[in-house]
Order: structure tokens, then C-alpha cells, then sequence
């Protein structure tokens, strides 16, 4: 008999394995939700629509990439799914050309870590790409 709240090593290994094999549908799930961003981002930028609830629908897209990434070895789109809800969330006034640009730049980070198959940390690349992206929201804040 285990202690309550003891973890079945047993169980571990199903999820750990479950988890190993979804690994490779990722990507396509990263790759289908970017494209979903491309497309509501495409038409804030030509300003059709609500900028506004076209930020709401990025921020909710983005907030399932950062809630995925880190199962499968991808924390960089966690990190920048997470800053780019972080960046919409504290907006205090609406849509301009510098949230525009903040956002689309974080657009093309999830883009470059999925076409590179940035895993893990991304080394020295996923380093430069938070730093710039990190100094962008700077400015743009």
C-alpha cells in the first residue's frame, strides 16, 4: 500500500510514454495554431475587423501554445506564448502600431522555433530571440 499521494511509478510511465508519443504530433499542432495567429494577425494589420478582439483571439491562441510547449520539449513557444499573452493582457490602451509590431515579431519567434525545431533552451539562437524580444516589449510599453 502506498502513502497517500504517493505517484504510481507505473502510471509515470504510461503518461511519460503517452506524452513521447504525441511528441511528434507537436509540431503540426504548433505549425496549424501559428497559422491561426497568421490569419487573425493578417487582418488586424489591414485593420478589418475589431483590433482589439483580434487581440483577444491571439491572446487566447497564444495561451494554448504556451500551455502545450513545455510537455513537449519546446519551452521556448511557452516563454513566448506567455510574453505575448503577458504583453496583451497589460495593454492600457488599443491596438496601435507598436502592439502590432510586438506582436507580429512574436508571431515570426514561434515560426523560427518551429522551422528550426528549437528544442529546449534553443542555445545561443533561443537566447538572442528572447533578449530581442524581451527589448522590443521594452520599447513598446
Amino acid at each position: 500500500m502506498a502513502a497517500p499521494g504517493a505517484v504510481d511509478a507505473a502510471a509515470l510511465e504510461r503518461a511519460e510514454t503517452v506524452i513521447s508519443n504525441l511528441a511528434g504530433d507537436y509540431v503540426n499542432w504548433a505549425k496549424e495554431d501559428i497559422k491561426r495567429l497568421e490569419s487573425v494577425f493578417t487582418g488586424m494589420k489591414a485593420g478589418s475587423g475589431d483590433a482589439d478582439q483580434a487581440a483577444q483571439e491571439i491572446f487566447q491562441i497564444s495561451h494554448d501554445i504556451k500551455g502545450q510547449g513545455g510537455s513537449f520539449d519546446y519551452p521556448l513557444m511557452t516563454i513566448i506564448g506567455g510574453q505575448l499573452c503577458a504583453f496583451i493582457d497589460k495593454r492600457t490602451k488599443a491596438v496601435d502600431a507598436g502592439a502590432i509590431e510586438v506582436i507580429g515579431l512574436h508571431i515570426n519567434a514561434m515560426q523560427l522555433v518551429v522551422a528550426q525545431a528549437l528544442t529546449g533552451d534553443g542555445g545561443a539562437i533561443g537566447n538572442q530571440l528572447l533578449d530581442g524580444l524581451e527589448k522590443v516589449i521594452e520599447k513598446r510599453s
